[in-house]
């Protein structure tokens, strides 16, 4: 379940993964690479978080790798 903190959403890795379709290997890998570019904030607990504009970008380059897949 998104956290919101001033208006803004937050969303653990398997929120996104679930949202997004994409695999949690696969976006830690991405964010490893550079491939995507959220990811770079963290909860108290320590925990990636990603903004709605983040899971955008994930579906983004999901749907991009398919079709270069193809």
């Amino acid at each position: 379940m998104a956290v919101k903190v001033a208006g803004r959403s937050y969303y653990i890795v398997s929120e996104v993964s679930q949202l997004s379709g994409v695999n949690i290997r696969t976006i830690y890998r991405w964010m490893h690479k550079g491939i995507i570019t959220g990811g770079k904030l963290q909860n108290r607990k320590g925990w990636t978080v990603f903004t709605e504009e983040d899971i955008a970008e994930i579906k983004t380059k999901a749907e991009k790798a398919r079709k270069e897949s193809d």
